[in-house]
């Protein structure tokens, strides 16, 4: 079993910036992914970017310039740097964390609202 603390996540004005941060404990093992999905009301939950254990990134196109996912793995913590911040990134932003081909897990999510 694996459990995600997320935190960061509020209220910003159009342009301004936010960290979310999740951290993972329990039965993580030393080869997974972390990342950030996030869900609009009404839309499905989508990519915005993920990291692996060996430092791999990968970014959905929206985001790609404006944030930057790291990791700090002796902590088994990943953080998505969001700047530039649009209208469009309102949405419930999910900790995820894969360990390939054995578990998938979710956090609880965080709203990150953006007003322009």
């Amino acid at each position: 079993q694996v459990h995600l603390r997320e935190s960061g996540g509020g209220l910003v004005q159009a342009g301004g910036s936010l960290r979310l941060s999740c951290a993972a404990s329990g039965s993580t093992g030393s080869l997974n992914v972390m990342g950030w999905y996030r869900q609009s009301p009404g839309q499905q939950r989508d990519l915005v970017a993920t990291i692996s254990s060996g430092g791999s990134t990968n970014y959905a196109d929206s985001v790609k310039g404006r944030f930057t996912i790291s990791r700090d793995s002796a902590k088994i913590t990943v953080y998505l740097q969001m700047t530039n911040l649009k209208p469009e990134d309102t949405a419930v932003y999910y900790c995820n964390f894969k360990r390939p081909l054995v578990a998938n897990y979710w956090g609880q999510g965080t709203q990150v609202t953006v007003s322009s």
